[in-house]
């Protein structure tokens, strides 16, 4: 189980590397927020289904983050971020995180 401050766990993204630290596939307590940390101008995070993971493709209607902050609430359960660059995500700059649930 993961580490966190509170119910936060401190995921950064420096110098357009993403995540890859975490590519062991992290276990993390639903209710956790995943912090993304990373330069808007170059990147964002979308919010996918494992077909949009596993073929880079963020369909129209995901939810894009894009502040370079970005603080988001596990739910139980497999997600899937990528960042939406192109080229990006083809070169890694994706993570699936699953959330034990807390019962």
């Amino acid at each position: 189980m993961a580490q966190g401050s509170g119910s936060s766990a401190r995921l950064g993204v420096l110098l357009g590397i993403l995540l890859y630290l975490l590519a062991a596939k992290p276990i993390f307590a639903a209710e956790y927020k995943v912090v993304f940390n990373y330069f808007k101008e170059r990147h964002n995070v979308a919010v996918l289904t494992k077909e949009g993971y596993d073929s880079c493709t963020a369909p129209s209607g995901s939810i894009v983050y894009q502040t370079g902050h970005d603080e988001i609430r596990l739910d139980p359960g497999q997600s899937y971020f990528i960042c939406t660059t192109p080229g990006h995500c083809e070169n890694g700059m994706k993570i699936a995180i699953n959330a034990s649930d807390s019962n």
